[in-house]
């Protein structure tokens, strides 16, 4: 039986449509650069991303912003933070309506259209450490179909810090997560009635205070999907 050979991804170095300065003579810094990214050491990690966003390679290299691209999962959050704004940055046009090379934002799409869960509870920690985040966050989420049932399974993990749920509430209505409205609505509906409940019969159980801090903002990403 004949097979078909399996394609092969090969990423270009450098794709010459916006070149750097004495390129060439840069690829030593670059490669030294790229392999503290490798490092299990932190501040290894950071000084190699802030070589290879001095020298620019991220915007011409295709496998440097790749390299790039897989730090979003790094376990420093100050690293995960910093990713987040290269990698929007890369996606996003800038203020003058400029992108980097095809290739390069074709790259770094590929690569957030699979991200996981674990990457998707990664950036809300970023967004709740850091409020700025969150419009680049915005944009990184665009690109996965997958995030909205990732944040509705994040939402209902009760065991999840209630900032992290929260946050994840935020988002869902914030980029337009539809498939999640109906977690949203069951999970609203059984606080609200819980919560109700206490009004009603002074002896059932208490409810949780964490859970009823969640209906705000289940109430406005609720409202927000139905406008949609």
């Amino acid at each position: 039986m004949d097979t078909e050979p399996i394609p092969i991804l090969q990423l270009p170095l450098f794709v010459y449509g916006e070149s750097v300065t004495n390129i060439v003579e840069l690829f030593p810094t670059v490669w030294k650069a790229a392999e503290g990214l490798t490092s299990p050491v932190s501040v290894t990690r950071q000084r190699g991303l802030d070589a290879l966003l001095e020298l620019g390679a991220h915007r011409v290299s295709p496998l440097v912003a790749y390299m790039i691209a897989t730090c979003v999962n790094d376990p420093d959050i100050y690293i995960r933070r910093r990713i987040v704004f290269v990698l929007a940055d890369l996606i996003a046009s800038d203020s003058n309506g400029k992108h980097p090379p095809e290739e390069v934002r074709k790259v770094v799409s590929n690569y957030l259209h699979n991200m996981n869960e674990a990457t998707v509870f990664g950036l809300i920690e970023v967004a709740v450490a850091d409020q700025q985040t969150e419009k680049s966050i915005y944009h990184l989420f665009n690109i996965c179909p997958y995030v909205g049932r990732y944040l509705g399974e994040i939402l209902t993990q009760w065991k999840n810090p209630l900032p992290i749920r929260q946050k994840a509430i935020y988002f869902i209505g914030l980029v337009g997560y539809l498939e999640a409205l109906p977690v949203l609505e069951r999970l609203f509906n059984r606080l609200e009635a819980r919560q109700n409940g206490q009004f009603v019969m002074s002896f059932a159980p208490p409810s949780i205070k964490s859970d009823d801090d969640l209906l705000p903002y289940l109430r406005i990403a609720i409202n927000q999907l139905s406008a949609r």
